[in-house]
């Protein structure tokens, strides 16, 4: 059968993420602020620095950077989660990277169901970060078992969706009018339903489990919990956030503010109050829940995994600094601190093997291939024939995650689970492999190193 009728993967996860966007912007019209918000910076960032701009614009980053947004959700049994692998393929957005957020006492481990290919990542990079919740982290036996059959009675996704996604894999693809079908009948998934369905009783059991046991377990599906644009100046952002009377979290996740930004740095809002309807006679009894937050993130240098350790080192050794208020008011000094021995340079940061970069010929490569022969990359550098731009990084950050999970939670917090990484058990739930983040970036890196030879033959 012809696939010239299907649509692309990559314009059916434009089509989603612009549905998604759409509909969170309804639910939650603070994330229309934060949008806006972005917006404003990221303009008034590229008219202060041209450098800056013109870097995006040869990476294909300017293009896709109003539309980038990243979603999170949670889902609660292992067939929730194998269905989302199926769906999320049909965007061409596969599952990268293993997290382990039991060691930061969030009951779940998880995955970014992402792109990966350059040319993917350009028309689109949107990418959710799945999370699994680990019934077994819950002490109470009668409670995980009553969560557990709670969670097998809930469908999450609508039989049209179903019968989409087998069609697509029964014949390769979906034409445009079942494609906008599917994103129609997918977007149900992440919806928000304000009724719960479990009793206040059950409810305020899982709730004292933990917060987010509650989140997962008492609703009909796995409501979008936050979708986030990307700034180029997060620091900006949070002042943005605060002038505007948006209640931010106090400290900003991942790396301190650089010359040359690295990874992730996130921030957010605190999570909305909203009214749910519990079940309860005919009646229903009414309460609340808090789950839904406003997020923005910077994306950085992916490091490589040499770069990966010193950052880990860095920011271990600024945590543990401060005690028991690990992330306390003097946080950001401490971490500014620590993070002095990371080199703050490109040149330095490419020649020390800390990070991943694309690299390119500049006009004067292309005018005089004779000149770039067989040289180095570093020497075609040198000689201003060739450029090297940092790979963003595409992923996430377990402290990060987690540090934003429980700021979103309840500022006091904190669960003592010891660390349970279980790549195998999750990659069983899910029904396939995860694969290697350094892996994707390390290709990149390589597909651009070759293409300096053969742009000029």
């Amino acid at each position: 059968m012809s696939t010239d009728r299907f649509v692309s993967p990559d314009d059916i996860r434009s089509l989603f993420a612009q549905a998604m966007s759409t509909m969170y912007r309804t639910e939650v019209p603070l994330y229309g602020t934060l949008v806006d918000l972005v917006a404003e910076i990221n303009d008034a960032v590229l008219t202060a620095n041209p450098a800056l701009a013109e870097q995006l614009d040869r990476t294909d980053e300017r293009a896709r950077l109003d539309q980038e947004r990243h979603g999170a959700i949670r889902v609660g049994t292992a067939g929730e989660l194998a269905t989302l692998g199926r769906l999320f393929a049909l965007m061409g957005m596969y599952p990268v990277g293993y997290y382990d957020l039991s060691v930061a006492g969030v009951p779940v481990h998880s995955t970014a169901f992402r792109p990966r290919t350059a040319q993917a990542l350009a028309r689109n990079p949107f990418r959710v970060f799945t999370s699994l919740l680990r019934l077994e982290l819950i002490e109470n036996v009668a409670l995980r078992e009553q969560s557990a059959a709670i969670l097998a009675q809930r469908r999450i996704f609508t039989d049209a969706a179903l019968a989409l996604i087998e069609q697509a894999e029964r014949e390769g693809g979906l034409d445009e009018a079942d494609a906008r079908r599917f994103v129609i009948e997918a977007l149900e998934t992440f919806r928000w339903h304000g009724d719960a369905t479990v009793s206040l009783a059950t409810y305020h059991a899982l709730h004292d489990a933990h917060r987010l046991i509650a989140d997962v377990v008492s609703f009909r599906g796995p409501h979008i919990n936050h979708l986030t644009p990307r700034t180029l100046d997060i620091d900006a952002a949070q002042a943005g956030m605060l002038a505007r009377g948006i209640d931010a979290k106090a400290v900003i996740e991942g790396p301190p503010p650089r010359r040359c930004p690295i990874l992730l740095r996130q921030t957010s809002f605190k999570a909305l109050e909203e009214t749910v309807q519990f079940p309860s006679g005919d009646a229903g009894d009414a309460g609340t829940h808090t789950a839904r937050f406003g997020e923005i993130e910077q994306r950085g240098l992916a490091l490589t995994p040499k770069g990966r350790a010193l950052y880990d080192q860095l920011l271990a050794q600024a945590r543990d600094s401060g005690g028991a208020g690990s992330t306390g008011q003097d946080y950001p000094t401490r971490l500014s601190a620590a993070f002095s021995a990371f080199p703050d340079d490109h040149d330095t940061l490419r020649r020390e093997g800390l990070g991943y970069y694309r690299y390119a010929l500049t006009d004067a490569g292309r005018a005089t291939p004779a000149a770039v022969g067989d040289l180095p990359a570093e020497a075609l550098i040198a000689a201003g024939l060739a450029s090297a731009d940092p790979i963003v990084y595409e992923d996430f950050l377990p402290v990060s995650a987690a540090g934003i999970f429980q700021s979103n939670l309840g500022g006091d917090e904190q669960r003592a689970y010891a660390a349970h990484a279980n790549r195998d058990a999750f990659e069983q739930a899910l029904g396939m492999k995860v694969e290697d983040e350094f892996a994707i970036y390390e290709r990149l890196q390589a597909e651009s190193l070759a293409s300096l030879r053969t742009a000029v033959r």
